[in-house]
């Protein structure tokens, strides 16, 4: 059978599937398996194996260590002194609450991982105070929604060590790669929204109460616990003294010890929190091994490497081809999510980004910044159904409106990553210069 009418069952299937509202991970499991039995020629117990080598990585052990992590703050409300001691520290400022909620969803990033998480916990904690200050329920929200995808961006991040491990490049570069442009972003959407309330005030009325220079000091009790616990997980990791997976596991001792400090740690919360690190582990594991499956499927049959030479032989220079990479991302990002997008698409874009001579590391950054746009964006925006759960009297079409005037320093931010790569690649290259 030559190779259209393969990739035209194969990728014809897939669509068929998704069409009629089956999972990503079962509809690319099935087509593995079609094309497993009547392309590759392979009998069915291949897929056993296959399971285990691929789910047999140390790299991806870190996974539900970093989930669990990322639960125990969240169930037991602990983060709720980040939020407090942020909103101390830009109290002058026009939006001052959506701005400390913002820089602690960025600090929340830096010891979840979670984009999902990061949204229904500050949803719950932060959405009811701007209420009751009299925040524009769109600002609000949007910044909300917005700023829980810098979970993604900040590490430690779950979507790099996946692609860490799928690629097979170093997740501790990754971890480094994405510090500035996710500071960068955090800046970016605190200045946003100060010309947001500055252009119309009455979105965010500014607050009674003022914090002086020595309680701005003060604030630092409330986010010193979680400096500590951030500097400890990722300084290990850069200086090499662990890997990623064993300061994965010192996160999730941390995270009980400071839970016990604050008086927060219940067996409820210690339960909710390891089987949400079982459920997420186990999804992300069923994604990877069946996307896994299809790719190799695709790699057999020559169409992996077909649409690499179809883009690369395009008469455009290497920009214009990434430009329309970005843009497919983009697209893919209303109907993916970002683990099932990655997995889906890596197998095709990898040789591209080979070919063109791209960095393995500044395009894996990239591409996260990419889908923390998917990630608010309708109609399969899944930040987007989170807050919808928390705050159910909003509509999605809402809450997604709230989040249009941040999507633009996201999109200046990709366009500077493209411009000057150093923003991704001089930390990476400072910290593990030969």
């Amino acid at each position: 059978m030559s190779l259209e009418c393969m990739s035209f069952t194969l990728l014809g299937g897939m669509v068929l599937l998704l069409a009629l509202g089956v999972e990503i991970a079962p509809a690319m499991g099935i087509v593995a398996g079609i094309g497993m039995i009547f392309f590759v020629h392979q009998p069915m117990d291949y897929f056993a194996r296959a399971a285990f080598e691929i789910m047999n990585s140390f790299t991806f052990t870190a996974i539900p260590l970093f989930v669990f992590m990322g639960t125990i703050y969240a169930t037991t409300g602990i983060v709720g002194s980040l939020f407090r001691g942020s909103e101390k520290v830009f109290g002058n400022l026009p939006g001052s609450l959506a701005s400390a909620m913002i820089v602690a969803n960025a600090i929340f990033g830096a010891i979840s991982g979670s984009s999902l998480a990061a949204a229904a916990t500050f949803g719950r904690i932060c959405f009811p105070e701007m209420e009751k200050a009299g925040y524009d329920p769109k600002l609000s929200l949007g910044a909300i929604a917005i700023s829980g995808t810098l979970s993604v961006l900040i590490p430690p991040s779950l979507i790099m060590i996946v692609y860490g491990g799928w690629q097979d490049v170093s997740v501790a570069r990754l971890f480094a790669g994405g510090i500035i442009p996710g500071a960068l972003l955090t800046l970016f959407f605190i200045i946003t929204v100060t010309l947001i309330v500055l252009r119309n005030p009455r979105l965010a009325p500014k607050t009674s109460v003022s914090f002086s220079f020595k309680e701005k000091l003060t604030a630092l009790n409330d986010l010193f616990p979680f400096i500590v616990v951030i500097t400890l997980v990722l300084g290990t990791i850069f200086t090499g003294i662990m890997t990623p997976t064993e300061s994965a596991s010192l996160g999730a001792f941390l995270s009980i010890v400071l839970a016990l400090i604050f008086r927060k740690m219940t067996y409820q919360a210690l339960k909710e929190s390891m089987l949400s690190a079982v459920n997420i582990s186990a999804m992300i594991a069923f994604v990877l091994f069946t996307a896994r499956m299809l790719g190799q499927v695709f790699q057999y049959i020559g169409l992996t490497e077909a649409t690499a030479a179809f883009m690369t032989n395009l008469d455009l220079n290497k920009y214009a081809i990434l430009a329309v990479l970005c843009a497919l991302y983009l697209v893919l990002g209303c109907f993916f999510d970002s683990l099932s997008m990655l997995v889906l698409t890596l197998p095709f874009v990898a040789p591209i980004i080979k070919a063109l001579g791209f960095d393995y590391i500044w395009f894996g950054v990239l591409y996260i910044v990419l889908a923390e746009i998917g990630l608010v964006t309708p109609p399969f925006g899944l930040n987007l159904f989170v807050l919808k759960g928390v705050v159910p009297k909003y509509e999605i079409t809402y809450i997604f409106a709230g989040t249009i005037p941040f999507l633009i320093p996201t999109l200046i931010l990709i366009v500077l990553m493209v411009l000057f790569p150093g923003l991704v690649l001089w930390l990476p290259n400072l910290i593990y210069a030969k």
